[in-house]
């Protein structure tokens, strides 16, 4: 399992939300000394699997697989089974797939990460896309819970089926903290500097908002994959993560 980071830059997950390998190859050459881990998703494993995964070993850089398995159990645990086969250590999936789904993928993956003498892989949950907000919940989907009850509710299913972590807003991860505890991973996503656009995102979070509310890790993307100078907007990144650190620990 991943340990929690304890340094800014191991923090950042770099999302490589591109659809051409060569691209992410140039993005994970120069900015692999300025983040953590770097995001796999849904671009490029329907363009490459795990190719993409076998590049960033290669270059030395640590893999985020962005799944967001939904399906029956049968086949989601059949799916993460595959992933640690292939070393894929961090990956996620929806806890909307529901207890039993989770549950069928811990055990499984844990499993055949004996099996195959690898480190137990670390799960998080996806409790609510980051491009959802209330009226969505409400209108679309027919939930009779505001965004941040619902979230909790999510996460506590995580917790009780054996995932590591979720994944959750900054405001969420507050009150994860004070109902679920500190031995939980939370990833905040759609993480917007004070610098940057939020572009399609409705639920989004500077780095000083997700690093006060107790979140561990947070994924970052166009802000820096976007900019003129990508290693100069990283470094703005781990700055800002920094300031926040130091003013957490004053509290």
């Amino acid at each position: 399992m991943i340990k929690k980071p304890e340094n800014a830059k191991d923090r950042i997950i770099l999302a490589l939300d591109v659809d051409d390998l060569c691209e992410a190859e140039k993005l994970v050459k120069e900015l692999r000394d300025y983040v953590g881990y770097f995001k796999i998703g849904l671009p490029l494993i329907v363009n490459y699997g795990f190719e993409a995964v076998r590049l960033l070993h290669e270059l030395g850089a640590k893999c985020y697989y962005d799944t967001k398995f939904h399906d029956i159990p049968n086949t989601v645990q059949k799916a993460c089974i595959g992933l640690v086969k292939n070393n894929v250590d961090f990956f996620n999936v929806h806890i909307q797939g529901g207890s039993k789904m989770t549950s069928a993928v811990v055990k499984a993956s844990r499993a055949a990460a004996k099996s195959y003498g690898f480190e137990a892989p670390t799960i998080l949950g996806v409790t609510l896309l980051s491009s959802f907000g209330q009226k969505t919940l409400t209108t679309e989907l027919c939930v009779d819970k505001n965004i941040e009850d619902f979230v909790i509710q999510l996460a506590k299913v995580a917790k009780e089926t054996g995932l590591d972590g979720v994944i959750a807003s900054a405001e969420e991860t507050r009150r994860i903290r004070k109902e679920i505890g500190d031995d939980f991973i939370v990833l905040c996503p759609a993480i917007r500097p004070t610098w940057s656009s939020v572009n399609d995102q409705v639920r989004v979070d500077t780095p000083r908002d997700a690093i006060l509310a107790g979140a561990d890790f947070m994924v970052i993307g166009r802000p820096i994959t976007t900019a003129e100078d990508r290693v100069a907007a990283a470094k703005l990144v781990i700055d800002e993560i920094e300031e926040a650190l130091k003013e957490k620990a004053s509290l």
